[in-house]
């Protein structure tokens, strides 16, 4: 999960502040981007470093350092790369005060997102539903937890990335089925294909399409990808970054055209 070039430029810089006393962690907006996580946390950029401590000593007050006090369970610090860090789930719910909940759905989706072993070399998702159910339990009346909680309940497994979570909120919020996500589909005998979203119903698939399709490589599979929906009856549709403009708008419109033609009525979802 962690991004070498964060832990190049954040970890030495917020490792002498961990060793001042136990239990001295990165946290907050630090421990998000030493994560990695995707989506947008407001103030993630700012040049502060944070720092969580047990509630049992003082708050940390160093120049370029922001800290925090709380209660923490042995699980919720972990060690990173030798740097001490909140877990990626007690990160969650540190930064739930300042997201959004869309913003927090997807990174809960990124957290319960099953792995691909042979490209990922792990196998197990970074949390369970159960995990982030348990950290809201733990830590009832904390800033923002109201929000993690819609956000949870929002949460699917499935989604490989943040644009497809934000396409199936901007879908689900605009009146649309809730699709399935990255399920494998079987078209012909010897072709699955696993669409972003899907409808089997109406046999409508939905792409989203970021940046590394303009490749020449994956223009050519693309096509075949397309080739084999159409042979086997299935309705393609692909969305860019261009479709999520303006909340989206245009690419709910996109697929929800695509689902009128294939029978879908409005009424279905009363």
């Amino acid at each position: 999960m962690p991004d070498a070039a964060n832990e190049h430029h954040l970890a030495p810089r917020i490792r002498p502040y961990t060793l001042v006393t136990d239990c001295a962690a990165a946290s907050h907006a630090s421990a998000f981007l030493l994560w990695r996580f995707p989506g947008f946390l407001p103030g993630s950029d700012e040049p502060l470093l944070h720092i969580s401590r047990p509630d049992t000593v003082a708050i940390m007050r160093r120049p370029g350092v922001k800290g925090h006090r709380g209660q923490f369970f042995a699980d919720e610090i972990v060690n990173l790369s030798g740097l001490l860090v909140t877990s990626p789930v007690r990160t969650w719910l540190d930064c739930s005060r300042k997201m959004s909940i869309e913003e927090l759905t997807v990174v809960a989706d990124h957290l319960l997102r099953v792995p691909r072993p042979d490209l990922e070399g792990r196998s197990e998702p970074y949390a369970t539903r159960e995990d982030l159910e348990e950290m809201l339990d733990r830590h009832k009346g904390t800033p923002g937890i109201r929000k993690a909680r819609v956000a949870l309940d929002r949460a699917r497994v499935g989604s490989d990335s943040a644009p497809e979570t934000r396409l199936r909120l901007a879908l689900e919020d605009a009146g649309l089925p809730e699709p399935l996500l990255n399920m494998p589909t079987k078209l012909h005998a010897a072709v699955v294909r696993h669409p972003d979203l899907g409808y089997p119903e109406q046999k409508v698939a939905v792409e989203y399409d970021g940046e590394g399709h303009s490749q020449a490589a994956q223009i050519v599979r693309d096509i075949a990808r397309e080739e084999d929906f159409a042979r086997a009856g299935w309705l393609l549709v692909r969305i860019s970054k261009r479709h999520m403009e303006r909340d989206a708008r245009p690419a709910v419109a996109k697929v929800r055209s695509s689902l009128l033609s294939r029978g879908w009525s409005p009424s279905e979802q009363n």
